[in-house]
């Protein structure tokens, strides 16, 4: 009897042991960014642009399972074969523009856990920025205990904004019929296509593409050396449950953000500008119950994401430079310009446009090599994309630079 229960739980925790990079990556597709974009959107134009929320998440699975393909066929990262196939002037530039990414990342991660920190418990920004840099840095600790611990931890947040969307969602009440219309793709005017350019356009985050691949990579080296006779089969399949699943939750509470806003926000043309907007909304609206909800899901999406961003620092420097820096030193140099905008009283709401522009400058610096890497056949082997797939992706890409480059320019122009 023992001997079969151990058998049994053998596979299980073969399987299990695939689970856990694409959480970490699903924590960018729910940061602040993507919370005050998607209550934005629901709360002017209802139900309208789900099917963009729905569209944006379908290209996510596709990338990140590129990325986790690379990692999974080379054992190396994406910024690493980038190292290793192009030129050192190519290398050089996309380092210089990731760092960027990181940086911009990390302030918007940051400024997210502050105004959590200030909705809960009335403390002053600064002062919550220096708290959510402070709980990324535990959580990147996590990390020289080993790999697992950090994810599992990340993955644990990832639950808890999903549960407060979907108790805010039984909440507020589900319309069948304005979500089955809301999955039709259509737009009412020029302004739903702009905010639509924004959700579709600021889905993917490049710095959890370069993150991954190395994430993966570090998975299947440990599987291989474990059990030497596993197949590039078998771990394709886990690596693909492992995004499903992670990619589908971050998908589902996205959706619950549009939804509660369409629901609440939107009939009664309440605005839902800005996060602290959207709490005192739904306080008003649904009780304190929901607005705690809302600012825990906010927390614990910016002290995941920080963490998250600041990890994938880590993965580009080593990755294209070949070279590496204390963990102190790297959460300082990323933290240090979301504390100077705090502390400087900028407004919030501007600093995560702000950050949001510099990311979707980074999109193609990602994506673009991704596509060319995983259908060379001399890097990928037997994994390399089909002419397809390739097709797939590189007009994924293409679109979503386009995207990008027509968001930062209205930006700009505004």
């Amino acid at each position: 009897m023992t001997a079969t229960i151990a058998s049994v739980r053998k596979p299980v925790a073969r399987r299990a042991l695939m689970y856990g990079p694409a959480f970490v990556a699903a924590i960018a597709y729910v940061d602040p960014g993507n919370f005050a974009t998607n209550f934005a959107a629901g709360s002017k134009f209802g139900y309208l642009l789900l099917w963009v929320i729905i569209a944006g998440n379908l290209m996510a699975l596709l990338v990140q399972m590129l990325s986790a393909k690379l990692g999974l066929a080379t054992g190396r990262d994406l910024p690493q074969e980038c190292r290793r196939r192009f030129p050192r002037p190519v290398v050089l530039g996309l380092w210089v523009q990731a760092e960027l990414v990181a940086i911009a990342t990390d302030l918007a991660e940051v400024i997210g856990g502050a105004i959590a920190l200030n909705l809960l418990f009335g403390l002053p920004l600064p002062l919550g920025g220096l708290i959510t840099g402070a709980a990324a840095f535990a959580l990147l600790g996590l990390e020289s205990r080993g790999y697992r611990r950090f994810e599992v931890a990340v993955a644990g947040l990832l639950l808890v904004i999903v549960a407060g969307f979907v108790f805010d969602t039984a909440l507020a009440g589900v319309d069948l019929s304005g979500i089955a219309g809301g999955t039709l793709p259509r737009f009412a005017g020029s302004e739903s296509v702009l905010l639509a350019t924004g959700i579709l356009g600021a889905t993917l985050m490049p710095h959890v593409i370069y993150l991954h691949s190395s994430l993966t990579g570090t998975h299947a080296r440990s599987l291989r050396e474990s059990e030497p006779n596993r197949g590039h089969q078998s771990l394709i399949k886990g690596m693909r449950r492992d995004v499903l699943v992670s990619l589908g939750l971050a998908g589902l509470a996205n959706a619950a953000m549009l939804i509660i806003a369409a629901r609440l926000f939107h009939p009664t043309g309440q605005s839902a500008d800005t996060l602290t907007a959207v709490h005192s909304g739904m306080g008003s609206m649904l009780g304190p119950g929901a607005a705690l909800a809302f600012a825990i899901a906010l927390l614990a999406s910016g002290f995941a994401s920080s963490s998250v961003g600041t990890y994938a620092g880590q993965v580009i420097m080593s990755g294209f430079l070949n070279r590496s820096m204390p963990l102190a030193l790297r959460r300082g140099i990323t933290l240090a310009p979301a504390l100077v905008v705090l502390f400087a009283g900028v407004d919030p709401t501007t600093a995560l446009v702000w950050s949001q522009v510099v990311l979707s400058f980074g999109i193609p610096f990602a994506l673009v090599p991704l596509v060319v890497l995983t259908h060379d056949r001399t890097v990928m082997g037997p994994l390399a994309n089909t002419t397809l797939t390739t097709v797939v992706a590189a007009v994924i890409a293409a679109l979503v630079s386009v995207l990008n480059f027509y968001l930062i320019g209205q930006v700009l122009l505004a």
